[in-house]
């Protein structure tokens, strides 16, 4: 009875070790900020940002003029030009506020702008992540870059220099 209840622990361990998962951990915010290009696509979406925010701020400053001088004249406005004046200053200020959603906003153009120049430096550190997870018989794959569903990674785990190296950034 004693051999049986060891050969069957035995054959149990083997079994579970035939199904054991091999897994690493990388770090896409470390990869991304080794790469020249990722750099790049900064300063272009920097630079796109900052030219939008100019044209922004001279609508605010425009706008800001609009509502000084309504302020100062509005005691000399009759009640029917004073309304004229407060539709047209709110008018105004929902098309500025509609200029900066479209431009800044949640999915707005400088999201889809940064989307657009990442997909290719993305697709590139995904297939430098394939190819090492292939070569290496890897199962799964985390990116700890978020840090908001692997709360600790060992750091012998941590695969991202040999991303750097597959993208032959070292």
């Amino acid at each position: 009875m004693k051999k049986v209840f060891v050969l069957g622990m035995a054959l149990l361990f083997a079994c579970a070790g035939a199904f054991a998962q091999k897994y690493a951990v990388i770090d896409t915010r470390y990869i991304f900020e080794k790469m020249p290009d990722y750099k790049r696509v900064q300063q272009q979406v920097d630079a796109q940002a900052a030219v939008w925010q100019k044209e922004i701020d001279a609508k605010q400053a425009e706008l800001d003029k609009l509502y000084n001088d309504y302020d100062a004249e509005q005691g000399m406005m009759s009640e029917d030009l004073k309304k004229k004046k407060e539709d047209e200053l709110f008018n105004k200020e929902k098309t500025l506020r509609d200029l900066q959603k479209k431009r800044f906003g949640f999915e707005g153009e400088l999201f889809k702008k940064r989307q657009e120049l990442m997909e290719p430096l993305q697709k590139k550190v995904a297939e430098a992540v394939n190819r090492l997870a292939k070569a290496n018989g890897y199962d799964l794959v985390f990116d700890k870059s978020e840090g908001k569903s692997i709360i600790f990674a060992d750091p012998k785990l941590d695969r991202s220099e040999d991303i750097l190296r597959e993208l032959r950034l070292k």
